[in-house]
């Protein structure tokens, strides 16, 4: 059982700490061009998924391809801090949900939830106390093309695989997804590479242009 989390009182930015997880791993794990209905707020939690697959009318059970059935698995006895992950299968321009279907994640205190598909009803996901972060926002039900599959398996988020117990930290600027495993070492390289930041912001203040050396390369 993944337990809920609670997020670190230093918060350091989206790029630091995907700054900071390049050196320590070596696979991309940020994804870009997300949009969510309330854009100055952040997503920060414990990654639960669900897998959603083309939808195949052969195969479509009820009782399995269920939405309410696939979440409740997902985020478990434990919901707060959660955030639920949603894999569009490449599908997206494809709503995989709105309004109605996710104020399960108001009801069961989730923190909230990422896609790289897109989402319904952005007017009613903002006044949501769970944060959302997708493609974009959609006008059709995406239904008769996506289905949900699974919970609480491996998924792929815009290219990046996200496991079941990874941490999500997402705003305006893009999202991250940390192995919980190196996590306390990437959130401290991450701190520090804003405390050099920083340090180096009043360096540039006081700096005299005719000392400059040309040569030189910033980030």
């Amino acid at each position: 059982m993944i337990d809920s989390v609670q997020e670190p009182p230093e918060r350091p930015s989206v790029a630091a700490v995907t700054d900071a997880l390049g050196r320590v791993l070596h696979h991309r794990a940020n994804v870009l061009d997300l949009v969510s209905p309330t854009p100055g707020r952040v997503l920060f939690g414990v990654a639960v998924t669900i897998r959603f697959l083309p939808y195949r009318e052969d195969l479509f059970q009820e009782e399995v391809n269920s939405f309410a059935r696939c979440f409740y698995a997902a985020i478990g006895n434990e919901p707060q801090g959660k955030v639920v992950v949603f894999d569009s299968s490449g599908y997206g321009s494809t709503s995989v949900g709105g309004g109605t279907k996710l104020s399960r994640l108001s009801n069961t205190g989730v923190a909230g939830l990422i896609t790289d598909a897109r989402l319904r009803d952005f007017r009613e996901l903002a006044e949501y106390e769970p944060v959302f972060f997708c493609a974009g926002e959609a006008v059709r039900a995406g239904t008769a093309e996506l289905m949900p599959d699974a919970a609480n398996v491996p998924v792929v988020l815009d290219g990046v695989t996200v496991v079941p117990g990874d941490y999500v930290y997402a705003d305006s600027s893009g999202a991250v997804i940390i192995p919980a495993t190196r996590f306390d070492e990437v959130w401290a390289a991450a701190t520090e590479i804003e405390a050099n930041e920083v340090a180096q912001l009043q360096s540039i203040r006081e700096e005299n242009p005719d000392d400059v050396n040309v040569g030189s390369r910033e980030h």
